[in-house]
């Protein structure tokens, strides 16, 4: 047996060499961290196919286990203990983890992204059971159990109790539309998964030991149900009965079952039937020590076998088993260990039971008792108004809000999500984009040049999302600048991106394009109306100096502030416009133009007044927020925006609304003569190539005519240089020789004057010879 330590690996393999066949353990994982402590794992979950699983530690970490790829990979760091594990069935990179703050978070194990948060537990969530279709999930805490819908993450419905009766599981029954109940009681009830009524509840035995059911398992096909608990029995039920069949008998050191489980089909041979013998997986608990022992159990009595022993404590470790192996163990003798019901304890097979609900009256009448008729506890609908998905609630979002005038930055996209309700249509989206780009933006980075690439090319997929969901898209010139701040903040999820454009499109919008493709004078004279009401000096300047709506109002509701604020100014009035009705987006636009009022009276020319609105100015934006909300609560009801504007409005799950506020007829037109351009552009495609192709060869010809003359310049340049060259030399040549026949005569000047120097100093010695001899004479 290999041991595999994990450590603070992020990835790698889980076993370095290939298990030896024919042993039941794979591979035995473990994770130390620092001073060699090991790391307990809590929770373990399969998936449905049964190649790998999911497990969680003692610090938060979540690994996946891939068995037939021989990986294994952290894929979230939570920063505290899970409580519970399960795969998402719809979406399968997707799983659930449940955490000790009692909230549930889905996270995506490829990108490693929080897809959501959903909160609405007051206890330590012990289950989580995803329906076969993997639409809904249900979580259990011992307070109370919830169902979630998965598209959405919003709660749908709640199980209501009494303080007195805890809650042990509630889950969905296979291949079936029936929840299961199991109360601390011991009552188990039946659900219809739709309507949330009570369809049936299983006989509580009234003799016999008290089982406290804490552990259940259900056969594949959905008709077999076994409960076990703080006892050495277990009870089997027939679900299509509501009766009790059977009852085994664990050894009798034992006292607690702790999980069970039915192994899947590929162990028993493809048998779902009670009478063709699935498999039970069984951990229970010794009486005289913290000590497990795993056993596997034929729930017909005729085969069974056990992994470890009584000396083996419960570790933090992982151990892998391969069930092909195990099935040579069913070939040994079974040990005692199981006992089959017989002879005097044949009597908790006719044990009487005692109905406990008025659904089921069979099982009671064999009795021979009275029933006591007990009503389940209701499901109850959650309130709407303030809800929101992932389990957050408005108001309590505001009240967060008001008091620190913004959202936390870490989770502002998630709150977002969770405002907008954003639906996540991925197969509408899909429907959107495979339409290719619109041609409405094929050239747009001519018109909107953006340095970055991957924000042009996704600015430029929203766009054409946007046209293909409604033809009105394609014509509004102002669209980029509306889509660009979320682009840039949803760059690396389009789909999000786009459902935050419509959305703000659809509520925020309302009324944009009915005047299309003129300016929503409508909206643009309710902003007018306030400023009116709030501040008539400023709007008087305005006026005087011939300032109208359309330059004040519209530049800023056109491109929503993003060219007046900072990026985080940007978030920070976007938190509070999300979190109020559409109409606070109008609000905020006049609250601007009030703020500025000094500078704005200061103003006189049109050209500063276009500068002014479409320039980052010195604004305190939370003195903007604050005075947004005043005009909010003191504007009168017969000039308040609120009164055009409808309330939020979320896009609908699975296809996204039909769009059609605005002149259809115009945009028709428009779109029929841009069809008719690119059509004409296209007929004369032809003809523009070929006199693209003789303006080519003309340019050609004209240039090789430009190099011949080139040349002929370059060959009149050299010669004239050659010419001036051998002029120059000519003129040194006869200056050269200038100089040498002056050279030689003052050579022979020279030569003249030596030698009559010469014939001086000859006649001189000659004197002086005569001196000489005169005077020694």
């Amino acid at each position: 047996m290999e041991v595999t330590d994990i450590g603070n690996k992020e990835e790698g393999k889980i076993w370095h060499r290939k298990p030896t066949p024919g042993k039941g353990v794979l591979v035995t994982v473990v994770r130390t961290a620092q001073q060699a402590k090991t790391v307990r794992f809590l929770h373990v979950a399969f998936n449905t196919t049964g190649d790998s699983f999911l497990a969680g530690d003692y610090h938060g970490s979540i690994y996946v286990f891939d068995i037939s790829r021989n990986r294994f990979r952290l894929v979230q760091k939570t920063g505290q203990a899970c409580t519970s594990l399960a795969f998402s069935l719809r979406r399968t990179t997707e799983f659930l983890v449940a955490l000790a703050d009692y909230t549930i978070k889905c996270f995506d194990k490829d990108t490693k992204q929080l897809v959501s948060w959903m909160r609405g537990h007051e206890g330590a969530v012990s289950s989580i059971s995803v329906h076969s279709s993997g639409r809904y999930t249900i979580t259990t805490s011992s307070d109370t159990a919830q169902l979630w819908d998965l598209d959405t993450f919003q709660r749908k419905r709640k199980l209501n109790i009494r303080q007195s009766v805890g809650i042990q599981k509630v889950f969905f029954l296979p291949l079936s539309n029936t929840i299961l109940s199991c109360f601390s009681d011991d009552s188990i009830f039946a659900w219809e998964s739709d309507t949330l009524l009570c369809k049936y509840q299983l006989p509580v035995p009234d003799c016999g030991p008290k089982i406290s059911y804490k552990a259940f398992a259900v056969t594949c096909d959905g008709k077999s149900l076994v409960a076990g608990g703080r006892s050495n029995l277990l009870h089997l039920w027939c679900l299509d009965s509501k009766q009790l069949v059977r009852v085994i008998q664990m050894p009798t050191q034992v006292r607690t079952v702790r999980q069970l489980e039915f192994l899947p089909d590929s162990f028993d041979g493809g048998a779902s039937q009670v009478h063709t013998g699935p498999f039970l997986f069984v951990v229970y608990f010794l009486s005289l020590a913290y000590f497990c022992i795993l056993v596997f159990i034929c729930i017909v009595f005729d085969l069974h076998f056990h992994i470890g022993s009584h000396g083996d404590a419960i570790t933090a470790v992982i151990n892998v088993y391969s069930v092909q192996s195990l099935t040579q163990e069913l070939n040994k003798p079974p040990p005692s260990q199981v006992a089959v019901v017989t002879g005097a304890d044949q009597d908790l097979l006719n044990l009487k039971v005692k109905v406990r609900s008025d659904v089921v009256q069979r099982a009671a009448k064999s009795s021979g008792r009275q029933t006591q008729v007990l009503k389940p506890p209701p499901w109850s609908a959650e309130d709407k108004e303030n809800e929101l998905p992932a389990g957050l609630n408005k108001k309590r979002l505001v009240a967060l809000l008001k008091a620190f005038g913004e959202y936390p930055a870490k989770y502002r996209m998630f709150v977002w999500r969770s405002l907008l309700c954003l639906p996540e249509n991925h197969a509408a989206y899909s429907s959107l984009t495979d339409k290719g780009l619109h041609s409405a933006y094929m050239t747009l980075h001519d018109k909107y040049p953006i340095k970055s690439h991957k924000l042009q090319r996704g600015l430029q997929r929203v766009l054409s999302a946007l046209a293909h969901w409604a033809a009105i898209f394609g014509e509004v010139e102002y669209l980029p600048l509306v889509a660009f701040p979320f682009v840039k903040l949803f760059q690396n999820n389009p789909m999000l991106c786009f459902e935050v454009v419509a959305t703000v499109i659809v509520n925020w919008c309302q009324h944009w394009f009915e005047y299309f493709p003129n300016p929503p004078l409508n909206i643009l004279n309710m902003a007018e109306n306030v400023l009116a009401h709030h501040d008539k000096e400023l709007l008087q300047h305005l006026v005087d100096c011939g300032i109208t709506s359309q330059l004040y109002a519209w530049p800023l509701l056109e491109t929503l502030f993003s060219e007046v604020l900072t990026r985080d100014e940007w978030l920070r009035l976007f938190d509070n416009i999300f979190s109020n009705h559409p109409s606070f987006l109008i609000m905020a636009c006049v609250a601007y133009i009030t703020c500025c009022r000094e500078p704005l009276l200061l103003c006189s020319q049109k050209l500063d007044f276009e500068y002014f609105f479409h320039h980052r100015n010195n604004l305190d934006v939370g003195a903007m927020i604050k005075e947004a909300y005043r005009l909010m609560s003191s504007t009168p009801a017969d000039i308040h925006p609120r009164t055009l504007l409808s309330d939020f409005t979320p896009l609908t799950t699975g296809q996204y609304p039909v769009f059609n506020h605005f002149p259809e007829f115009i945009v028709e037109y428009q779109s029929r003569e841009r069809e008719k351009i690119r059509l004409q552009e296209l007929e004369y495609l032809p003809d523009t190539a070929y006199i693209l192709c003789r303006l080519a060869a003309m340019k050609r010809e004209l240039k090789v005519k430009e190099l011949q003359l080139l040349d002929a310049t370059r060959r009149r340049f050299l010669k004239h240089q050659q010419e001036l060259r051998a002029s120059q030399i000519q003129r040194l040549d006869q200056e050269i020789s200038r100089k040498m026949d002056l050279r030689e005569r003052e050579t022979a000047a020279a030569v003249q004057d030596l030698e009559v120097r010469q014939m001086e100093m000859e006649a001189q010695r000659r004197r002086l010879e005569q001196v000489t001899n005169t005077l020694f004479l």
